[in-house]
């Protein structure tokens, strides 16, 4: 357990100074390997065989579908959609920016992804249209996260196949919970603005006008909104796995973006098809190491340890629910979603199934918890992400960022923590799960 501890001591020392994920982890998973005594030549291949597992390979699918999706125009259509049905109530650019991005998580899969598409999109349109600056990118940081909620989510894949469950059933453990985080979002959104008097409003104009709108905008959006219908049915009907149905989705993208949409060209795709690669081989390089690391923890019972750790602190099953989600908390702030998830599942997941949590209630947890972190202070990977494309300091968004938090996605954490039935209602209802 010393060494756990010391290499783990390490990895946060690395990341604060900045060092990349993959490299941090790297070295931490090389000490804790020679300190723990176990040979690295058995550690290596288990992490090469994990990370070439076929359900691993939805991750460069749905990454590659994000990229296609933000190049080839489908984002664009898909604002204008949401914005004919509520841009033209006070603060209802706002609206757009959350529901967009909970519509684009059901198909990228990525906060980061969502950021990237949206947040350039509609951080400056929403302060040319008077919104305070540090609520734009608070709300866009915030809203980012949705997309570790609403399937299909990379993070619930990595999720899965580390804690030898259900990928399926791991997505649908955060459909209702995500669902519920869009609508307080929303309503926190309205409630904020509503005596900010810089907000510029749409002119109101007749209803039939406002339905033609709506119906034609939902009409050029109606390729991009069908996709989370594909990738979500073709699942839950059986006819394909998530990583199929990642497949599907690629190619989707693909054959509308250049034939539908026409925003793909000979010229664009190859360089999102280099993002995308450059992300997935980021991704896949923190895994390797984490993979390495979590073999040598497991051959050392560092979970076990934890566990037992845990539980001798104190029987009481609601002291260690908020104790496990105050590590994800810390989890989620110190790195980014993908890492979280693997930790998450080789050291919590056996204190959760202790205390007599069920595997999948947990993953909604994690799929909850670490949005929360990644967008608090003080590391927060996802909220810089933002304040990246503001260009703002740090105490411009903080106190907006923290009411949404505060107010919303921390409430919903407890809320998925104490509630099994909103979790797994989903999952038993469409798979069978007990």
């Amino acid at each position: 357990m010393i060494f756990f501890l010391g290499s783990i001591a390490l990895v946060v020392i690395l990341l604060l100074s900045e060092m990349p994920i993959a490299f941090a982890f790297g070295i931490g998973a090389l000490v804790f390997g020679l300190a723990s005594g176990s040979d690295i030549s058995f550690l290596i291949p288990f992490a090469y065989q994990t990370t070439s597992s076929f359900a691993l390979l939805a991750l460069p699918l749905f990454v590659m579908a994000g990229t296609i999706m933000a190049e080839g125009g489908m984002s664009d259509r898909l604002l204008n959609f949401v914005n004919a049905l509520v841009g033209r109530l006070k603060g209802g650019l706002g609206a757009v920016t959350i529901v967009t991005c909970a519509l684009f998580g059901a198909i990228s899969g990525s906060s980061s992804a969502a950021i990237a598409a949206i947040g350039s999109i509609m951080i400056p349109r929403m302060v040319r249209e008077g919104y305070p600056p540090g609520h734009a990118t608070a709300l866009v940081a915030c809203s980012s996260v949705l997309a570790l909620m609403i399937p299909p989510s990379i993070p619930m894949i990595v999720f899965a196949v580390t804690g030898g469950i259900s990928v399926g059933a791991a997505f649908l453990s955060t459909i209702i919970p995500g669902l519920l985080l869009t609508g307080v979002y929303v309503g926190l959104n309205f409630l904020f603005l509503r005596k900010v008097k810089t907000i510029t409003v749409e002119e109101q104009v007749p209803v039939r006008v406002a339905v033609r709108r709506v119906g034609t905008t939902g009409a050029k959006a109606f390729w991009a909104l069908l996709l989370p219908v594909f990738i979500l049915g073709s699942i839950y009907s059986g006819i394909a796995t998530p990583t199929e149905a990642a497949a599907i989705a690629f190619v989707y993208t693909v054959v509308v973006g250049f034939v539908f949409y026409r925003g793909l060209t000979l010229q664009n795709f190859p360089k999102a098809i280099g993002r995308a690669a450059v992300t997935t081989g980021s991704i896949i390089a923190v895994l390797f190491f984490l993979f390495v690391m979590s073999r040598a923890m497991v051959l050392e019972q560092v979970p076990k340890d934890v566990a037992d750790a845990l539980i001798a602190l104190t029987e009481n099953r609601i002291f260690v629910l908020l104790m496990i989600n105050l590590i994800l908390l810390l989890i989620g702030m110190i790195v980014d979603d993908v890492s979280g998830s693997v930790l998450a599942a080789i050291v919590l997941l056996p204190v959760a199934t202790k205390i007599g949590v069920h595997p999948i209630h947990f993953a909604a947890i994690v799929g909850t918890n670490l949005g929360l972190g990644n967008v608090s202070p003080p590391c927060a990977p996802m909220l810089y992400m933002a304040a990246g494309i503001s260009k703002l300091s740090l105490d411009k968004y903080v106190v907006p960022t923290m009411k949404l938090l505060c107010l919303g996605h921390l409430p919903m954490v407890l809320i998925v923590t104490f509630i099994p039935d909103l979790s797994l209602a989903l999952p038993r209802l469409v798979m069978g799960i007990e």
